[in-house]
């Protein structure tokens, strides 16, 4: 494998963009390709008109928070008042559930970011005479709940060019429709703060549409008059945000709320009307953030120890293992046997799971297969929830185990690496390029490449659980160090093969590389 040059990182990354249709926010699809927009619209006009009650109903992850803050925010700015209501995962369990609706009496019903397996709310809901609108981008199921419009780009008929949109964005399209049909005085691109987050966070592929507007988003955070993100700017001091600010920072203090008490922490945060709330809102998420890792850590060395490697995936479960992290640990553990992963957490004779997948089947597929011994299942290709009593586990672990008797390639994608990197001609010009192709994502991967025969100066773990690794490394005499976070203590041979990305490291005004290791050859 030859050595990687500039000119050919900057060739290829260019070259994944080329064909993008919609490279600049002028470009993008209107919204009257949705399905059913049409009918929407005229229903929450007319709701509007006749000073109905509307209530948002939202969900407890970054994309239903963010979904539900877009929609609130955008009603707020029209001088509209609606209700919102954010489940509360240990109470009410996902989205618009039968719970929900005894919440609710009378009005217009707007799902974001769920609704689209909701048939049994919906049945309740046309009860109570109480109209429904559902925005999703889930997978569509074989019955569709009972609803006035469904505005989702995975139905069928639905002409939205661009399949793989996160939740906020079909709610942001939403209010781009109303704008229009109202001609208010509205400006959707300060939404795109709020929109980049959550396209993050719900790993949407980061190509096409996705890119572009991510690209925009990012940007804004920096100039963004929310509180909110007034508060994570002095929080963060970046002069630049990148994909992995969100991924790694910001998206998982908004997901602790919904994981371990309750969404609406995060939903206040982010609808935060002065910097001295939303100073509040944060402490409180980086503390649910830190209780957090705290069970994650402890679950996941639980799943590990019931993990059988021999198994086509890793389904494992637990006695009261909390529900809000066990999908982080499912995504962990997926990354770490190369393989997808189910993880249940029991309580009174129930499990609950999270599934995850970084591979070539469709998680929601796969588990479709077993719908006969489940409660309910939904998501999408890479990641799923799903309920069945604990009583039949062994035989859903039997069943995923022989429908993924399949080639072990097709059950992990591995790193696309681009070449073998020279370490001592990373400068500068090389992170600046790097930078300029951002944000990366699924789809669209961060700039992967292999070190070889690097020999081993010295190994030691760090950070206040001692699980994150550092090496010190010597490459044709020019001495480098590589992080891995979240890892285990191993014996390594005197020299070591690795798969690398690189990080722009700012610290006191100086720039250097950040080697960061993906994978140990």
């Amino acid at each position: 494998m030859s050595k990687i040059t500039k000119k050919e990182l900057f060739d290829i990354l260019k070259a994944r963009h080329e064909n993008n249709q919609y490279s600049r926010l002028a470009q993008i699809p209107e919204p009257n390709s949705f399905k059913d927009i049409d009918l929407a619209i005229k229903r929450i006009k007319k709701a509007i008109q006749s000073n109905e009650k509307i209530t948002i109903v939202g969900d407890y992850d970054v994309d239903g928070v963010v979904s539900t803050t877009i929609i609130v925010d955008f009603f707020k700015r029209a001088g509209i008042k609606v209700d919102y209501i954010i489940p509360n995962r240990f109470t009410h369990g996902y989205g618009l559930s039968p719970k929900i609706v005894d919440m609710i009496d009378e009005g217009l019903v707007i799902t974001v970011d769920n609704g689209i397996s909701a048939n049994e709310a919906a049945k309740k809901l046309k009860e109570k005479n109480i109209d429904l609108i559902i925005t999703d981008h889930h997978t569509v199921g074989e019955e569709l709940p009972n609803a006035i419009a469904i505005i989702n780009p995975k139905q069928e008929n639905c002409n939205f060019p661009f399949k793989d949109i996160c939740g906020a964005q079909v709610a942001w399209y939403l209010c781009a429709a109303l704008k229009k049909e109202l001609n208010l005085n509205v400006n959707l691109q300060e939404f795109f703060d709020l929109l980049s987050v959550a396209i993050i966070a719900d790993i949407m592929p980061m190509t096409s549409l996705n890119y572009t507007m991510v690209k925009y988003g990012l940007k804004q955070i920096k100039t963004s008059n929310r509180p909110a993100f007034i508060k994570i700017n002095e929080m963060m001091h970046k002069d630049l945000y990148v994909s992995d600010d969100v991924g790694f920072t910001i998206a998982p203090k908004i997901n602790s709320a919904g994981r371990m008490d309750d969404a609406s922490v995060a939903l206040s945060f982010l609808l935060s009307e002065s910097v001295y709330e939303a100073n509040d809102s944060l402490q409180l998420l980086e503390e649910l953030n830190c209780y957090r890792k705290v069970l994650q850590e402890r679950i996941s060395q639980k799943a590990i120890l019931a993990t059988q490697e021999e198994d086509n995936a890793v389904v494992v479960w637990g006695e009261d293992w909390h529900e809000g992290v066990i999908g982080i640990v499912a995504s962990k553990l997926s990354n770490a046997y190369k393989k997808p992963a189910f993880i249940f957490s029991i309580k009174n004779g129930m499990a609950k799971g999270s599934a995850r997948a970084n591979a070539n089947i469709d998680l929601y597929t796969i588990i479709s297969e077993t719908s006969d011994i489940l409660k309910g299942f939904g998501g999408h290709k890479n990641a799923a929830g799903l309920s069945l009593e604990a009583k039949n586990l062994e035989e859903f672990k039997k069943r995923i185990n022989e429908i993924l008797d399949i080639e072990p390639e097709d059950l992990h994608i591995e790193h696309d690496v681009l070449g073998e990197l020279d370490v001592s001609c990373v400068d500068n010009e090389f992170l600046d390029i790097i930078e300029k192709f951002e944000p990366y994502g699924l789809g669209n991967h961060r700039p992967i490449f292999k070190v070889t025969n690097s020999k081993i100066i010295k190994s030691q773990l760090f950070g206040k659980d001692k699980n994150h690794l550092k090496l010190t490394l010597n490459n044709n005499g020019f001495i480098f160090e590589a992080l891995q976070f979240y890892t285990e203590n191993r014996d390594f041979k005197e020299y070591v093969d690795l798969v690398i990305s690189i990080n722009k490291n700012e610290f006191r005004g100086e720039i250097s590389p950040q080697f960061l290791i993906q994978d140990i050859l």
